[in-house]
């Protein structure tokens, strides 16, 4: 009998670089996130998600893999990856790991192999090398833009000393793509998969799961004109998609990524090819071949919520990323209207809905739910964003966000740090910054540096307790310290104290595995109300004081005055204030 954890697991994401630094060099490793999960376990979640913490040149942060088999000695060992493994199960903690297989690094022994061969060769047709176009090839193979700006070709010098062939990286020059339809490809990576679950892991977060599978001849493509130069739902999650799209609303504190059409014929001819569903079918039966209910869950930022569905069907992963969801506004309507989608979509193949609201792609929640304009996706922010609202405003919507999206069924996923109330670090010295895209639009864009600068465990401790010195990879503001986790680990109220006591209940009151059923409050378009099992969940997404006695109809007026199990803010009995969330008993 099968447990399906993965159906109702409260999933955390460590971003290694920045988690836990255990031998003081100001980089997160292993070993540090061995010594920090009884923070986890005590916050109550079922299983941690680690990005890439591979052999790599760290040209973008990991996702650039030079070695799918081993640690980076940035990070440790094997060694120290089993005694993780071993400690977190120990905790009844499960570990998923990334896979990257869109791409590799082109420190990959085969792309340096691909590079010595030259053209026509069978190491090269691992990659996706082609003759440029023009008298003499000196032009591109196609008009493609990269994800994170410029070009998505670039051209080698072959051995004799002239130019070559191009090959093609969706992403970062460094991160050239392989070509999914050589066997050799499709054999190497079912390799990878057995090398890690042979070692005890739990499943895989795939990388950009929408992005393995180009169209036949890699024809031309150009994006709809009130679009940029993508217009395809990017590969955010480790390379965030810097296209634009026609902007779908001016709503305030909404992340613009740009979108897939829901007709596949209309998709960008490099995103949400049929042919990548053939290779998630067999690496599931080759996950059911193992013990424990390995999973795959798809970073596949596809539009709309029906077609993300067509990555979890019965037969191929478990779960995928429900970025619909994060990136609805904090306003009644729209949220109802994405929960709603979301239910029906995944529930018509079985799945379960995933339900997120920040990761290491993202602007940190509290900070982009009080954006006064909308945000394009993987830009970031800085000190030159317009539009930065106020961070006591985003830090309350931030909270009543989560309390609502932890009482709806289904999956639910957390980044490092948000149990915190981290907002996004805007300060960041540009000579400090890191992300590939603020290099390849020379400042024009920030990037992903802000919501990854690393977390503070200890406010009086070097670094906040990141690690025992004072390094850190990238700068920790001084205000740190006051979202420290020591700080609000035994204070009522704290970000902290209400994560834990929302995880607590989520499992007291199986409100995963429950059902929604809508409250109706027609007075005041301004209120999220439903049940779930023994629970009524008001959200106030408005900027006025409600009385719930008002708000709510007859059948849930003894509720309105009782003593709340949850609440995001502070509430007088009976009152819900603005932007606040709170769960009832019926």
């Amino acid at each position: 009998m099968t447990s399906e954890w993965w159906r109702t697991a409260v999933i955390y994401q460590i971003y290694p670089r920045s988690f836990a630094d255990a031998n003081g060099d100001g980089m997160g490793d292993l070993a540090g996130i061995t010594a920090r999960l009884g923070a986890l376990a005590e916050l109550g979640v079922d299983a941690i998600w680690l990005s890439p913490f591979y052999t790599s040149p760290q040209h973008d942060a990991g996702y650039d893999v030079a070695d799918y088999r081993d640690v980076d000695p940035l990070f440790g060992t094997l060694a120290d990856f089993d005694a993780m493994l071993a400690e977190a199960h120990a905790r009844g903690i499960r570990v998923i790991v990334d896979l990257v297989p869109n791409h590799s690094s082109n420190e990959h022994p085969w792309f340096q192999a691909a590079l010595a061969a030259g053209p026509g060769s069978a190491e090269r047709a691992r990659y996706l090398f082609r003759d440029g176009r023009g008298q003499a090839g000196e032009l591109p193979p196609n008009n493609w833009d990269s994800v994170f700006g410029g070009p998505a070709w670039t051209r080698v010098t072959e051995a004799d000393g002239q130019p070559g062939q191009w090959y093609l990286h969706i992403f970062d020059s460094s991160q050239p793509d392989f070509d999914w339809t050589n066997d050799e490809v499709r054999e190497e990576f079912r390799d990878i998969l057995r090398f890690w679950l042979d070692r005890g892991v739990d499943g895989f977060r795939v990388d950009v799961a929408h992005g393995l599978v180009k169209a036949d001849g890699l024809p031309d493509w150009t994006p709809p004109a009130a679009g940029g130069s993508m217009g395809g739902a990017g590969g955010l999650a480790d390379d965030a998609p810097d296209a634009e799209r026609p902007v779908p609303s001016a709503e305030p504190g909404v992340p613009l990524e740009p979108e897939i059409s829901s007709e596949p014929g209309d998709a960008p001819p490099f995103w949400a090819q049929e042919g990548v569903h053939e290779i998630y079918r067999d690496w599931r039966a080759l996950l059911d071949g193992y013990p424990g209910e390995r999973i795959l869950a798809a970073e596949a930022w596809v539009d709309p919520l029906a077609r993300v569905a067509q990555w979890v069907r019965p037969d191929e992963m478990h779960q995928s990323f429900n970025f619909a969801y994060l990136e609805t506004p904090w306003r009644a309507a729209a949220l109802r209207r994405v929960v709603d989608e979301s239910l029906a979509a995944f529930g018509a193949v079985g799945a379960p809905s995933t339900w997120v609201l920040s990761n290491h792609d993202v602007v940190r929640h509290p900070t982009r739910l009080a954006l006064t304009v909308g945000n394009l996706q993987g830009h970031g922010v800085g000190p030159r964003t317009p539009g930065i609202g106020d961070p006591a405003t985003g830090l309350r919507r931030a909270r009543a966000a989560t309390a609502l999206m932890l009482a709806l069924p289904g999956s639910a996923y957390l980044y490092q740090g948000e149990e915190l109330g981290l907002p996004e670090v805007i300060d960041l010295p540009d000579d400090a910054r890191q992300d590939p895209t603020w290099f390849r639009t020379n400042g024009e864009r920030y990037g992903r540096d802000g919501c990854r600068v690393p977390i503070p465990w200890e406010a009086a401790a070097p670094s906040h307790g990141f690690g025992p010195t004072q390094a850190s990879w990238l700068p920790q503001p001084a205000e740190w310290a006051d979202y420290a986790r020591d700080r609000q680990h035994d204070a009522p109220g704290s970000t902290l104290s209400m994560y834990r006591s929302a995880l607590a209940l989520r499992r007291e009151h199986g409100l995963a595995k429950g059902t929604l059923d809508w409250v109706e409050t027609p007075d005041t378009p301004d209120v999220v109300a439903f049940t779930n099992g023994a629970l009524l969940v008001v959200a106030n997404t408005g900027d006025t004081t409600l009385a719930l006695a008002q708000v709510l109809p007859d059948e849930h007026a003894a509720a309105a005055g009782a003593q709340p199990l949850l609440a995001s803010g502070d509430l007088a009995r009976g009152i819900l204030p603005a932007d606040t969330t709170v769960w009832l008993a019926r």
